[in-house]
């Protein structure tokens, strides 16, 4: 008997797949295997779950911890919307954020991001009129680019046979885009160095700036959310909430407190996992939510992982950049305080993004490269309702791993003075930034707190705290053990790391796991549905 969410489980001997995690990789595989008529057991390590998606309270107020706008929800038939209508019974809800989702800030220049194409493209044309030529380009080179992205992740569904007779014609098109840098693309298309900082001003989206990022990972972003961004209807906690019903109606369950410490490997083949309690939990079919770094590296037996020269493979690869973040709670309502909906992007206008990033790194004293301001209580319907007179703030910017690397190994919430200090400095930093944009807001904030990339490690035990997983460089796309099947028989990866950053892509590869696993084709399902 294992108690979870104030319920107590009798767990079954054995399961039709255990999944690793209850990030939204593994909450749509649940689901999609759920609804395939599989039993399933999401195993969490917190005593929370949804991942990024799940919210956290304090002193009365509610942050969302990764979800601070979704794209592509706002089409009824596109591919997400119909994605996350299937894992939640269509009970998923969506408000929409207005037409300006995105304002880029360069010094004291604002340039807005407005939703739908068109719009879009005569904004940027409006304030850049001598590039017309290139802003066109440009919206038709992120299409073609997302066009040939879904051949290209399918392939990961492949069997290991069937990949290596057609794969490599589903990935060309795509790699070919992959391959290169943003920058490399945007300034063959103009040499006006202000439009392509303003172009690339959600980088922080992915974590890479121009110089270093695949235009292919750009691209899908800048693409999910032209149309516009939304959030889920009465918080973030309603992915968890409504997939979760979808999972236990098939007689599936989420444990949160239960911490896998290893995955029990006999003879090449994944056989259950052994809890950090010592309690054993078996199915023929394991899905680790966890990242490759974290799978490979700690879950599996290290012979097993030398056998199939996993290390060498991880050397392909690098954690993503750190990230910080100040969640502010503040006395009044949204209304009153004026906050927007719009996401803030505030930047340096000395340099441009990558050596904005350089100077960073070398120095942590000087201007952050990047600071992202979101205001969810204005984003919510009915935030004032449930928070009456109260409103809240989520500040995020870059801070590389090794700035708190010191404190590794001490417990949460229980690093010292000296840790609290320096949270501190940052915390200051950032509402210099926010009382820059809203001075309105001094003298109203009520509570503040501030994680760095050491707490994103001790809840999503991501290596070095990477926010975004592994770096989506052009390196990384042609890496192919990046997919859901593993040389271990029955063990199979899910998330972000298969896929790309963003709950959008990561929900996307809990459908690539769940059809490798099946064979179904959920796509042409759930369209037919």
């Amino acid at each position: 008997m294992i108690q979870s969410y104030k319920k107590t489980h009798e767990l079954a001997e054995t399961y039709d797949a255990i999944l690793i995690g209850t990030g939204i990789g593994c909450l749509c595989s649940g689901a999609l295997l759920s609804k395939a008529g599989k039993k399933v057991l999401l195993l969490e390590r917190h005593y929370t779950a949804g991942g990024f998606t799940h919210v956290f309270k304090r002193k009365g107020f509610e942050w969302d911890v990764g979800i601070h706008y979704i794209g592509e929800v706002q089409r009824p038939n596109s591919v997400l919307r119909k994605l996350f209508d299937y894992v939640s019974d269509k009970q998923l809800k969506w408000d929409d954020m207005g037409d300006i989702y995105d304002r880029i800030i360069i010094g004291n220049k604002q340039y807005d991001f407005i939703k739908g194409v068109d719009n879009f493209k005569s904004k940027m044309i409006e304030y850049f009129p001598n590039e017309k030529e290139a802003i066109e380009k440009y919206i038709n080179l992120i299409f073609s680019t997302n066009k040939s992205a879904l051949k290209f992740y399918m392939d990961k569904a492949l069997s290991g046979f069937s990949s290596s007779i057609i794969g490599s014609f589903m990935r060309k098109k795509y790699l070919k885009y992959s391959d290169r840098t943003t920058y490399d693309v945007l300034s063959e298309l103009t040499q006006d160095e202000t439009l392509i900082k303003v172009l690339c001003g959600q980088y922080g989206d992915y974590g890479l700036p121009p110089k270093q990022s695949s235009f292919a990972m750009h691209a899908s972003v800048a693409k999910h959310y032209m149309q516009g961004g939304s959030v889920p209807a009465k918080g973030s906690s309603q992915i968890l909430h409504t997939i979760e019903k979808v999972i236990e109606k098939a007689g599936g369950t989420i444990l949160v407190r239960a911490e896998v410490d290893k995955i029990i490997v006999q003879n090449n083949k994944a056989k259950g996992v052994k809890l950090a309690d010592g309690n054993k939990l078996y199915s023929d079919t394991i899905i680790s939510g966890t990242g490759v770094f974290n799978t490979f590296e700690n879950l599996i037996p290290l012979d097993v992982a030398y056998s199939h020269k996993l290390n060498d493979k991880l050397k392909q690869v690098n954690p993503s950049v750190g990230y910080g973040c100040l969640y502010i709670g503040l006395n009044g309502s949204p209304e009153d305080l004026k906050l927007p909906k719009t996401n803030f992007w505030i930047y340096p206008e000395d340099l441009d993004h990558d050596e904005c990033v350089e100077r960073f790194l070398n120095d942590n004293k000087q201007e952050f490269p990047l600071v992202y301001i979101s205001f969810p209580a204005a984003k919510f319907s009915d935030w004032n309702d449930r928070y009456p007179g109260k409103s809240t703030i989520d500040i995020i910017t870059m801070i590389p791993f090794e700035a708190f690397a010191k404190w590794e190994g001490t417990a949460w919430k229980k690093r010292g003075e000296t840790y609290e200090i320096k949270k501190e400095e940052y915390a200051q930093r950032l509402f210099q930034h926010l009382f820059n944009q809203l001075p309105q807001l001094k003298g109203k904030i009520e509570f503040y707190e501030f994680s760095t990339p050491l707490t994103a490690k001790h809840f999503s035990n991501y290596k070095q705290g990477a926010l975004y997983g592994i770096d989506h460089n052009p390196k990384r796309f042609r890496q192919n053990f990046l997919r859901p099947k593993t040389k271990i028989k029955g063990l199979y990866l899910t998330g972000q790391d298969i896929v790309t950053a963003g709950v959008g892509a990561a929900l996307f590869s809990g459908l690539i796991t769940a059809s490798a696993i099946t064979r179904i084709n959920f796509i042409k399902k759930i369209f037919k549905q």
